[in-house]
């Protein structure tokens, strides 16, 4: 069994959002062609994307060629929309978690959603939140790696972190709004760079704020295998032992006594890499992610995992399901 922790879906169309909410800065999609659509952003391309982000019977054939058994469905980070105004991110996030939903319901046994919330305004994310995991029966949401000025241990999210714990809901963070101008501007290193630092600046904003301390009992996953944190805790750890006056100023605990509390995906596109990973990070913690459909993911989904020869059957079998299962929260016979 291959669960697929990371991979994103669109609808295949929306409303014009300019339109609906009388500003610009939205995505919007242009099927120029059969089989393909430019995503617009104020009528420059973001990113030409196929049918396989859109289409679900699709993205079965290729599950089906590639030995996937479950895909984790959540959107394309552009789309978290934190910058506009709540109420109409709030409705964003339920046309995309309405069309989600459906997908779901349309295939149960090959899809697992995840929602998206307008997390600039708290309360409204809590509210959409509910009705994710209750009404939508999503085991989860995916969220940014900051949100617009607040990262990730800002007191304004407590309420949600509040929330995910008592619906027992988990959270996927994905680097997004990465820098792209200035040195950042060449050689795709806001995706190259730029992704790894936004989703290392995340796990060390909820450690060292203190985020899993005040709720021991959240579910979090960080995307592509955890940024550069896996390889760095020894200098987190370090320069917070040396400098407490600088780092423990809101979390007295050593960074690396969480380790095992969290989860990251695996896509590190490297044996090294994943070897080193699943050792720091905890082989119990680490779930197959593939960042389905994109070209920066794992094109062949497991490939790396089957492909570690000191990994026996038992921990493959972990990090290609069994840790996904208990992140999530569902059972195995869901799905066979």
């Amino acid at each position: 069994m291959k669960i697929d922790i990371h991979s994103h879906i669109l609808p295949k169309e929306w409303p014009d959002l300019k339109k609906r909410y009388g500003y610009g800065g939205w995505v919007q999609l242009d099927h120029h062609c059969k089989g393909q659509a430019k995503m617009m952003k104020d009528g420059k391309v973001f990113r030409v994307i196929q049918e396989n982000c859109w289409d679900p019977e699709v993205r079965i054939k290729e599950m089906d060629l590639s030995g996937v058994t479950v895909q984790v469905l959540s959107t394309v980070p552009v789309m978290f929309s934190y910058w506009a105004k709540p109420q109409d991110t709030l409705d964003l996030a339920q046309i995309l978690n309405n069309d989600l939903a459906a997908t779901v319901k349309k295939y149960p046994k090959r899809f697992i959603g995840l929602g998206t919330l307008p997390l600039q305004a708290p309360d409204l994310a809590v509210k959409e939140m509910h009705r994710c995991v209750k009404e939508l029966g999503f085991p989860g949401v995916q969220i940014g790696s900051h949100v617009n000025e607040w990262d990730l241990n800002a007191p304004e999210l407590y309420d949600i972190y509040a929330a995910a714990e008592e619906l027992n809901c988990c959270l996927f963070v994905h680097p997004w709004d990465m820098q792209i101008d200035g040195r950042m501007s060449k050689y795709w290193f806001p995706w190259l760079i730029g992704m790894p630092a936004e989703t290392t600046i995340a796990i060390c904003s909820m450690i060292m704020g203190g985020i899993f301390e005040k709720f021991p009992k959240l579910k979090v996953c960080f995307a592509h295998g955890g940024g550069a944190f896996p390889y760095t805790v020894g200098r987190i750890s370090h320069g917070f032992n040396v400098r407490p006056d600088l780092c423990a100023v809101d979390n007295n605990v050593d960074p690396r006594k969480y380790l095992g509390s969290f989860y990251t995906d695996s896509l590190v596109h490297d044996r090294g890499a994943l070897r080193l990973l699943t050792s720091v990070i905890g082989e119990d913690k680490v779930i197959l992610g593939t960042d389905y459909p994109f070209p920066l993911g794992e094109l062949e989904p497991g490939k790396l995992i089957d492909s570690m020869e000191d990994f026996d059957n038992k921990l493959k079998d972990k990090l290609k399901a069994g840790n996904a299962l208990e992140f999530l929260g569902l059972s195995r016979k869901q799905f066979e």
